[in-house]
């Protein structure tokens, strides 16, 4: 019998899009949640579900029971790894897990107070191999995120200037996290994923406007302005000074890298913004 691949936070676009390509495959999956009628409702029947919570210890044990390989998604509410997060991977380890996909940062390496920083070096001193999927921006945050923006306001309202972001389509991520879990050859890896091309909201905001038929305009508001429309929209203040930050950091130049990561492991190109935007466009009407 195959060991089962555990997918966490298969409820987000990164991990439903790993757990339909290891389906389309054949293999053994099992979703976890806090709340697995998500995934019942996003998935059907056609997989095992079981509930999961990294503050909750007594939900560790049936979801590492017989699997060997799994993809990790570090719920952002949880920011303290050593007290939640730690605890999960050395039940996991324990249980069997040998291998560890973990969906974290580009540029991780040179911000140590994050804390998927900490959930890396854990992994590096563990007994389980490792793949680093260290993502760029992703072109999915402007349909979620930044949908109303769009949707409603016809504009896109983030303090980055002309700074450059090296867009990733999470679609793109999943198919690389899925051959992690499925192939050998990714054990100790960290793989820096990038779209093709770096591009300006201004440049972004052209595209919206191409594909969309009407005038999406690029605000370029200060950073205060920002944060404030965050805290305003309901955003937590914690939330809304990380997302500043992060903007700040792009702004600089710091999101503007490009890597050929993804075509050298999928063996095709990156999804281009354009086709996002085109893939998407419903969203924002």
């Amino acid at each position: 019998m195959a060991a089962t691949i555990l997918v966490t936070g298969a409820s987000g676009n990164v991990g439903a899009g790993i757990v339909k390509l290891l389906l389309a495959e054949g293999l053994a999956v099992r979703a976890a949640d806090r709340k697995p009628a998500r995934l019942t409702q996003r998935f059907g029947d056609q997989l095992e579900t079981v509930e999961f919570d990294f503050v909750r210890p007594e939900t560790y044990a049936a979801a590492f029971a017989g699997v060997e390989s799994m993809f990790l998604m570090r719920p952002p509410q949880i920011t303290d790894v050593k007290k939640y997060i730690a605890p999960a991977l050395d039940v996991a380890q324990q249980a069997g897990v040998r291998h560890v996909v973990f969906l974290s940062l580009i540029g991780i390496e040179n911000n140590q107070q994050a804390p998927h920083y900490a959930v890396e070096q854990y992994l590096v001193a563990s007994p389980m191999s490792y793949t680093f999927l260290r993502a760029s921006f992703f072109m999915q945050n402007l349909n979620t995120t930044h949908r109303d923006e769009i949707r409603k306001r016809s504009e896109l309202f983030v303090p980055v200037g002309k700074g450059k972001t090296s867009f990733i389509d999470v679609r793109d991520i999943a198919a690389v996290g899925a051959l992690a879990l499925s192939q050998p050859g990714h054990e100790n890896k960290a793989y820096d994923l990038t779209g093709s091309e770096a591009l300006d909201y201004y440049q972004v905001a052209e595209i919206f406007s191409e594909v969309l038929g009407r005038p999406i305009t690029y605000r370029n508001p200060s950073s205060l302005s920002f944060l404030w429309r965050q805290v305003r929209g309901g955003a937590s203040l914690p939330f809304a000074v990380v997302m500043t930050w992060l903007y700040n950091s792009t702004r600089k130049g710091m999101a503007a890298q490009v890597t050929e990561e993804v075509q050298r492991l999928l063996g095709r190109p990156p999804i281009t913004f354009r086709q996002y935007v085109v893939d998407y466009q419903d969203v924002w009407w």
